[in-house]
């Protein structure tokens, strides 16, 4: 049969999902490869009427990804946005927060946060004073209720995400989902048709999956997860990560500062100074030594 192409729009173990124009089709990779992720553009060979085989990945403009000590698991590709859902409840993790952010940075791609459950209004103060030390390193923070105010959320992020291809990531409970429904108005349909794809029946959470947006662009949901591995970067990637030490970079005594202990470091000393966060620079140190334990 002919090759075609096609994006992959789920991902279940070594079970995808490809979109060819429209038609849905359950695909494989040759051998015990697992290297596919939502948002791929793949080359097929189909092998029965909704079946087919990937034989290659185009090249990736992005790709996000989280890795342990002893693997990594690949989130998506050739997004140019992500956005992290956070809200007044339950209470969001800055550690979750600012890993996602090392991630985009590293990637080459555009964060965004966008706090949720506003209505809340006892609990909003404390939470915009949280976001607002993303806000400050130039993170946009757009406020948004998709239960109380659905019209004026979608008012807000649909420009957002047109001609954009975004990831949506985030804890559970913080209404993810409750916002991608907003946005795609078939996203019921297209999960149903997905996991029948997938045979994955009522887990329909556990696996990532992409929806074309009305208007052009797609976003991509992934399920609530907890931790955020970035054990891949390293110390070099990790410092022009954090967007606030790059006026420091290189004005450190030593050229091969790790700015953990050294003397006469810039970056310490704008910790010290109040110019960075000591919670971000907790941060910073906590990923260089998960880098340091790397297996894989």
């Amino acid at each position: 049969m002919k090759e075609l192409l096609g994006t992959i729009i789920a991902a279940h173990g070594r079970h995808y999902v490809a979109d060819v124009d429209g038609r849905i089709l359950q695909c494989v990779t040759r051998g015990k490869k697992t290297n596919v992720a939502v948002g791929d553009i793949v080359h097929l060979k189909q092998t029965s009427e909704d079946q087919a085989v990937i034989e290659k990945i185009d090249e990736r403009k992005s790709l996000l990804y989280r890795s342990d000590q002893y693997k990594s698991k690949l989130l998506a590709a050739n997004v140019t946005r992500l956005f992290i859902v956070v809200a007044t409840e339950p209470s969001f993790a800055d550690d979750l927060v600012s890993r996602a952010l090392v991630a985009a940075e590293s990637a080459g791609v555009k964060a965004h946060l966008i706090l949720n459950k506003t209505d809340v209004e006892e609990l909003l103060p404390r939470a915009r004073e949280r976001a607002a030390v993303y806000a400050s390193l130039g993170y946009p923070v757009h406020e948004v209720s998709a239960k109380r105010e659905p019209q004026r959320t979608v008012e807000i992020l649909a420009p957002l995400l047109a001609g954009e291809s975004s990831i949506f990531i985030g804890q559970s409970g913080m209404g993810k989902s409750s916002l991608v429904n907003l946005l795609v108005p078939d996203a019921d349909i297209a999960v149903r048709e997905i996991s029948a794809a997938l045979d994955t029946g009522k887990h329909t959470t556990t696996f990532t999956r992409l929806y074309k947006l009305p208007g052009g662009g797609a976003i991509i949901d992934s399920p609530g997860f907890q931790e955020f591995g970035l054990y891949h970067l390293t110390e070099g990637m990790l410092e022009r990560a954090f967007v606030e030490f790059a006026p420091y970079l290189g004005g450190c005594k030593f050229y091969n500062c790790r700015h953990l202990a050294e003397p006469q470091c810039a970056v310490l000393q704008a910790v010290e100074d109040g110019k960075i966060a000591p919670m971000r620079h907790a941060l910073y140190a906590q990923l260089v030594h998960e880098s340091s334990q790397t297996l894989y």
